[in-house]
């Protein structure tokens, strides 16, 4: 059974997943606040509208690119970055300089292929606003990697960087599938066998070898949990958290947020590669509670 490939019903699924990654981000982010750290602990929400960060704010423009070109054109998806950008919304310093530079008339090839003395940034940002394209190629899981690679380049081109947007996004693509989303399992060999040997990669595999863990602190501590922004020190655990609870976002969110760490990006990951699934929205109160997705988000292809 393959999933609807017209351009309406792919943007229907992208949609779905950006709520549910802007919900993640939202709701992750309200944890830095010190005031709410007894709140996690109990696994209550904070009041009050919660903001999203520049995870769903980069999420949407994948997602606009999608349904204006029904593909990454990287020239588009850079621009879009650009003029989208928000500088409140917490991004890097070094992306920020990046998209400045794009909006003043700079090459985004050149930019990002500087970044970190020429080595490209390994940072988590291609990856956390990536699940939306693996949502669009629901079913396609081969078509998600090889268009989040192409979509990594804009900003990040360090390897370990564009292997993480490729994990998620496949990631995100099994569980979309129209036939249900796979065992844990499968959708970890399945994205392990889909990426290539790097250090997400190696995560991976260990993420796949914990599963029957049931402490996900101690998973974190060997994964990683994103507190040093990398993708390889993010995705891992992430894509762990998602597949041990796929068809239950209320039950991945707090499994991800309580390890601490790059909280509204794991969390991002996570609800995003939840809401990819047809059982994966996020509650409706929560929902209602997160600042509406950016206006310029297209709801037609």
């Amino acid at each position: 059974m393959t999933a609807d490939s017209s351009p309406d019903a792919r943007l229907h699924r992208a949609l779905a997943c950006l709520r549910g990654l802007s919900v993640g981000d939202a709701l992750g982010s309200q944890y830095f606040v010190p005031v709410n750290y007894p709140l996690l602990k109990r696994r209550e929400v904070p009041s009050g509208l919660w903001q999203w960060t520049d995870d769903t704010e980069m999420a949407g423009s994948v997602v606009a690119v999608l349904a204006a070109h029904h593909r990454i054109d990287q020239d588009a998806l850079a621009l879009s970055f650009a003029e989208h950008h928000d500088f409140d919304r917490g991004y890097g310093p070094a992306v920020n300089r990046l998209l400045r530079l794009v909006r003043e008339g700079g090459d985004w090839r050149e930019l990002a292929a500087a970044l970190f003395k020429g080595q490209g940034s390994w940072g988590n940002g291609a990856a956390m606003r990536i699940a939306p394209l693996g949502a669009w190629y629901a079913g396609d899981p081969e078509q998600a990697t090889h268009q989040a690679e192409i979509s990594a380049y804009t900003t990040h081109q360090h390897r370990e960087a564009v292997v993480g947007a490729m994990a998620v996004a496949a990631a995100a693509a099994f569980a979309g599938a129209p036939d249900g989303p796979p065992s844990a399992e499968a959708l970890l060999d399945g994205v392990i066998d889909l990426v290539p040997k790097s250090a997400v990669g190696a995560g991976l595999r260990r993420a796949r070898d914990m599963l029957d863990y049931g402490d996900p602190g101690t998973v974190a501590a060997v994964l990683g949990c994103g507190r040093r922004t990398t993708a390889h020190d993010t995705v891992p655990f992430a894509l762990w958290s998602a597949a041990r609870s796929l068809g239950d976002y209320e039950q991945a969110f707090w499994t991800t947020a309580q390890v601490g760490g790059d909280v509204d990006t794991t969390c991002a990951i996570v609800g995003g590669v939840i809401a990819s699934g047809k059982a994966g929205a996020p509650p409706a109160d929560w929902v209602a509670r997160t600042e509406p997705l950016p206006a310029w988000v297209p709801t037609s292809a």
